[in-house]
Order: structure tokens, then sequence, then C-alpha cells
């Protein structure tokens, strides 16, 4: 999946005419902006720490939301995914990083809440799989250690709940994260270039 944020319209297309179909946004609306503009066959992933308040602007068209933290949250894209007669994907996000920056359920967190009432209530998402951060370091064991907690995690509850998508690894960390059985790795730089952030 190709990270896209900060990046132009033009950019995109480029990545697109070269075959991508994958494209991850940060920030709804201008995720939702180049949705607009964009040819439809593109998947939009939200990849962000998602506000409740937002999920409704990317509600018609968002393949998949991959930050999912609450059930709180959940119940709301279950909302406005009725609204417009869709089931939408997530990911549950789990906390691996040794980070205060990060979000994330701990293991404990993700079964309570797949096993909760409230959960098994809502009919308009389907949680695919889980996904991670790891640390922000050069010290290839920690990130070591932060997948393979995950993939422990996933490996343990992936016939109960019919997950498929263990989503760890970016550009730094993706060839890592390959180890640990990553089915979809957010690949920006290394595809766009370094990041401009003026």
């Amino acid at each position: 999946m190709a990270v896209s944020k900060t990046k132009s319209v033009a950019e995109i297309l480029e990545a697109y005419e070269a075959g991508q179909r994958d494209f991850g946004e940060n920030k709804i609306q201008e995720m939702t902006e180049k949705w607009m503009q964009l040819p439809k066959d593109i998947r939009w992933h939200m990849i962000g720490h998602v506000q409740r308040n937002k999920v409704k602007y990317m509600a018609p068209y968002v393949h998949l939301i991959h930050a999912v933290d609450s059930l709180k949250l959940l119940t709301e894209i279950n909302k406005q995914a009725q609204k417009h007669n869709r089931t939408i994907n997530c990911l549950l996000q789990v906390y691996i990083a040794k980070e205060d920056t990060k979000f994330g359920l701990d293991p404990n967190e993700v079964i309570e809440l797949l096993e909760s009432d409230e959960f098994k209530a809502l009919k308009n998402i389907r949680i695919l799989g889980l996904m991670g951060m790891a640390t922000f370091t050069d010290n290839e064991s920690q990130i070591k250690s932060e997948f393979e907690n995950i993939q422990n995690l996933f490996n343990s509850i992936k016939d109960t709940y019919q997950f498929t998508v263990l989503s760890i690894g970016m550009s730094g960390d993706y060839e890592i994260a390959l180890q640990f059985d990553s089915t979809m790795v957010r690949i920006g730089s290394a595809i766009f270039g370094e990041r401009n952030y003026n």
C-alpha cells in the first residue's frame, strides 16, 4: 500500500499509471479531495489516527481503515457505513511500540473488544486483521521483538475471527516485517521519495 499523504494528485496519478491501486492517507479531508479528483478504482486506506467526527466524510468510499483503537470508533464507523448501505473494512491497531506517541490496544483489549456483545451487534463493519507500528529506532532486535509480539497475537486469533491481514512494516522496516508474515506493508518514501514537510 503506497503512503501518499502530502503527495500531489499528479504524483499519485504517476504511481497509478504504473499499476498501483492502494493508497494511504492520514488526513480525511485531504484523502476526500484526492478521491474526488482521481480514478474511482483506487482503493483508499485511512492510515492515520481517526477522529470520530470525521468518519462521515470518508464513509462513502474508504476501502480500509487501519488504525481502529476503540469500540467507540467502531460504533461510529458502523453508523456511518449503515447510512451508505455498505460494510467498511477495518484493522484493529495493536500497541507494540515503546513510544508514547503511538496509539493502539493491548492484546487483552483486542480479545475483550472482539468478544463483546456491543461489537457483535455491529453489522456494517468487517475486521480484516491487525495493524501495528514498531518503535522508530535503528535497534533491529527491538523491532523484531515488537513484530513478533503482534505476529503471535495474530496467529493465535486469526482462525477464530477469519483474519487475513497483518499490516506491519513501513519503508524503513518492511524487510523485517516480511520475516514476521506481514501481508500489507505501508510504503511511502521508498515509492515517492523523501517527504517534504515544509
